[in-house]
């Protein structure tokens, strides 16, 4: 009985010795992370009304109309994200600084000026494509085809 699981025990050694080194000359990660899946939500946004011109928003900052900035719950603060108009396929990369109502059943608000580079702000409503493009500022110019 010992000799049979000094036998199992050595096999076991030599198959995983080999396995190792076929994937270590064929490049194969064995203890490769899974890669990150990008995240995309579909939903309504709006625009904030006026009145919240000059008001701190829920990360500190303070809101501007003026600035291509949003307001999500999914996601987390300094989340850079592009929305893209379903109507008319325009597109913005916007910055998520604030919250929405909790019973509020959009994916984002946006700043007047993103929603007018959207082309919504005559309707209040777009049904938008929204996807995380992460934590750091992209290069807007990969964007300049947009």
């Amino acid at each position: 009985m010992y000799l049979l699981s000094v036998m199992c025990n050595c096999f076991a050694k030599k198959t995983c010795f080999i396995v190792l080194i076929i994937s270590f000359f064929c490049g194969i990660d064995l203890f490769a992370q899974k890669t990150a899946v990008k995240k995309t939500l579909y939903g309504e946004a709006s625009f904030y009304a006026n009145k919240f011109n000059g008001r701190q928003t829920a990360s500190g900052e303070i809101f501007s109309q003026k600035k291509m900035t949003c307001a999500c719950n999914a996601l987390p603060f300094g989340t850079w994200i592009r929305i893209t108009n379903l109507r008319n396929n325009k597109t913005v990369v916007v910055k998520v600084n604030d919250r929405l109502h909790p019973k509020v059943k959009r994916v984002t608000d946006l700043s007047y000026a993103a929603a007018k580079q959207l082309g919504y702000t005559g309707h209040g409503v777009a049904r938008v494509k929204v996807e995380v493009l992460g934590k750091t500022k992209p290069n807007l110019k990969e964007y300049s085809f947009l």
